[in-house]
């Protein structure tokens, strides 16, 4: 079959699902989606599709995981070598991304209300399963 990289996989399976407007299968089976109502700034009433399925399931902010994981191994090689300078790179994409899921799931509980509470039951992690 065709090598996709996660971020690609994670990527297309949301893009698949917005075009499908949540009538998509993930994985094997039929996204779960949490049906998100909400008022815009100029007081429209509309409508988001929130999707917890495939790699959307397994953390609400997944796609910060792979960003982690190459920085790592981008800046792994330096600390071995002895240098920390060549490192910095890492802790501050970590601190950067994961005080930007704390903000994003602030947004989206103020945007979202209920919905997101249902969301955040249905995927609990925020970005690390079983950590954070």
């Amino acid at each position: 079959g065709e090598k996709k990289t996660v971020n690609y996989d994670a990527d297309e399976q949301k893009l698949r699902f917005r075009a499908a407007e949540g009538e998509v299968t993930i994985w094997g089976k039929p996204a779960k989606k949490i049906v998100a109502p909400y008022t815009t700034a100029k007081g429209e009433k509309k409508t988001n599709l929130l999707l917890a399925s495939g790699w959307w399931g397994v953390s609400r902010h997944f796609h910060y995981i792979p960003e982690l994981t190459a920085a790592f191994v981008w800046c792994f090689p330096a600390l071995m070598g002895g240098t920390t300078a060549g490192f910095t790179y890492f802790p501050f994409l970590f601190l950067l991304l994961t005080t930007r899921a704390v903000r994003d799931d602030q947004r989206c509980a103020s945007k979202y209300g209920e919905a997101w509470n249902k969301y955040c039951e249905a995927v609990p992690y925020k970005m690390i399963p079983y950590i954070f």
